[in-house]
């Protein structure tokens, strides 16, 4: 399988709802994989071979962020632009899926968003310490390289693409909903300062595919007590819990 394949393969694995996603196999059993009891975390290698790396990986994410190393580090330089999309609560988060033409450029590699969900709370933790919820914007290059850059949530004042999405999202899961044409802008999920810790990653749902570049923003973005607790309700937990550095490198800008 090609990588650009893989990858894709990869994505769709990642964003599926746990009570679509099967697998068949010689004996005939179904697996699902979810956040707690016998399908959660603990137990995700066991449910498929091709989830292996869940519990084998080396560089799996998410990661609490400690002893980071200053460095000269590029710009992300984020051409955002309100496209039409389709929201999703699939059983594992609340998805929205971008239309092609929305980038993220990093020194010399430029990726495209693909989509962007959330998790209650954060998934990634700062010297410990976890955010409210966490936004995942995932890019993809034209090789089928993986760029997630993670927008830590902090309760405050509302965010509108969380006050589209809430209104817009269907009661039931797996029922895309389209929004309008163009009224929903990605680059209002991101903080004014771009300041950011980087490190080699995976995949934080099944496969747990490695191979992702992560950026998580220093500076949070403020959502309303009333989004937070809409989300809350839907996915008390929807966190894979932190993952072992296993020696990787973590780096930050200066700001």
């Amino acid at each position: 399988m090609d990588n650009i394949r893989l990858v894709a393969v990869a994505l769709t694995l990642a964003i599926v709802p746990a009570v679509s996603y099967s697998e068949e196999h010689a004996g005939g059993a179904v697996h699902h994989w979810s956040y707690g009891g016998a399908g959660g975390p603990e137990h995700w290698t066991e449910l498929d071979p091709a989830f292996a790396a869940c519990n084998l990986g080396k560089y799996e994410s998410p990661i609490d962020i400690r002893k980071a190393k200053v460095a000269q580090l590029p710009a992300l330089v984020f051409n955002y632009a309100a496209t039409p999309t389709s929201v999703v609560d699939n059983g594992h988060t609340v998805m929205v899926t971008y239309a092609p033409g929305s980038t993220l450029t990093v020194g010399d590699k430029k990726y495209q968003l693909q989509q962007f969900h959330f998790h209650h709370p954060s998934e990634e933790a700062i010297h410990g310490k976890h955010a409210n919820m966490v936004v995942h914007l995932v890019h993809a290059d034209a090789d089928g390289h993986l760029a997630v850059v993670a927008v830590l949530l902090k309760q405050g004042a509302a965010n509108p693409v969380l006050a589209q999405i809430k209104s817009k999202v269907a009661t039931e899961k797996e029922h895309p909903v389209a929004l309008a044409e163009r009224s929903l802008d990605a680059k209002d999920l991101l903080p004014t300062s771009l300041g950011y810790y980087t490190f080699p990653g995976s995949l934080t749902t099944p496969p747990c595919t490695e191979g992702v570049t992560w950026y998580v923003l220093k500076a949070p973005v403020e959502i309303a007590a009333g989004q937070l607790a809409w989300f809350t309700k839907l996915y008390p937990s929807d966190a894979r819990p932190l993952q072992p550095l296993h020696g990787r490198p973590i780096m930050e800008t200066k700001n």
